[in-house]
């Protein structure tokens, strides 16, 4: 089974200066939460019991988050606010650890899993990019599913999800005989980065999380510097379709990319209109605003 995820925060998130000049992008808040927690939320709903922060120097707040904060626990009781107490008691449910190890260096997307590796052992393994928030229509969750599909075929899965064709040079796609229902798996032949308009192998573009397999990081220890100069996880993973199956796994629910500033306004609209105590205003917020 696997029980542990891997989200890499190292990034110095350059697309939401100035904002992340000093606050870590991940802890920019999508309505009353940092975006960071639901990607955590994500994970347990999964089943993932062990959080392995990649993280950098500068990104304390995150581990603070997740850690409990005796003195505020103090005060809120003593005040009687106890609403709030819970509410900051359960960000993280019993059972869930939350550890962190350093990205020394800004080496890229596979540097940053590599770093993990004393922590996974031997065992497969989760990545969730924290710039991307995924929500779920189902009660089961595509992390799920896509966990539920590596059991049963022991076949690395990468999430992804169509974009319009005239979108395709702005992605990683990835190259497929047809393109699978949603919620469903199909073997990949392999990723084409930012392909040109009319050229693409298909319109389904990578999302931003993976299950694999311990393997993964033995060829991350091989694999050569790519693209930007740095280690590129989508080399490990085409090396290990040399001798593995890889499949792609069409998500069902819908993305929001938070690492871009559009991107976390749609998050907060989308979330927002949801909200249990806030949700009713805010939708009648946006109306006024369009009158």
């Amino acid at each position: 089974m696997i029980k542990k995820a891997i989200l890499p925060v190292a990034g110095l998130g350059t697309r939401f200066l100035p904002a992340s000049k000093s606050i870590p992008k991940e802890m920019v808040t999508v309505v009353d939460r940092p975006a960071i927690e639901y990607v955590v939320r994500e994970a347990v709903a999964a089943g993932i019991e062990q959080i392995i922060l990649v993280t950098h120097s500068s990104k304390a707040s995150i581990e603070n988050y997740f850690d409990r904060n005796f003195e505020l626990e103090t005060i809120l009781e003593h005040k009687k606010k106890f609403d709030l107490l819970k509410e900051i008691t359960e960000i993280l449910p019993a059972g869930i650890s939350v550890i962190s190890v350093r990205q020394p260096q800004p080496l890229g997307l596979g540097h940053a899993v590599l770093c993990a590796k004393s922590v996974i052992g031997n065992e497969p393994f989760a990545v969730l990019l924290p710039d991307v928030l995924v929500k779920d229509h189902d009660p089961i969750n595509d992390l799920s599913l896509m966990i539920q599909r590596f059991n049963a075929s022991k076949a690395a899965q990468i999430m992804v999800e169509a974009v319009p064709d005239h979108l395709v040079n702005q992605y990683g796609i990835v190259d497929v005989k047809h393109s699978p229902n949603e919620g469903e798996s199909i073997v990949m032949q392999g990723i084409v980065e930012k392909p040109a308009v009319g050229t693409a192998p298909s319109n389904l573009s990578v999302v931003g999380r993976y299950v694999l397999p311990a393997k993964i990081m033995q060829l991350l220890e091989n694999t050569p510097k790519g693209a930007g100069n740095e280690i590129q996880l989508t080399d490990a993973i085409a090396e290990l379709q040399k001798t593995e199956l890889v499949e792609a796994y069409r998500m069902k629910g819908q993305t929001f990319d938070c690492g871009s500033k559009l991107g976390y306004l749609k998050a907060v609209l989308h979330y927002g209109v949801e909200h249990p105590q806030l949700g009713a205003d805010f939708k009648l917020l946006i109306q006024e605003l369009l009158l």
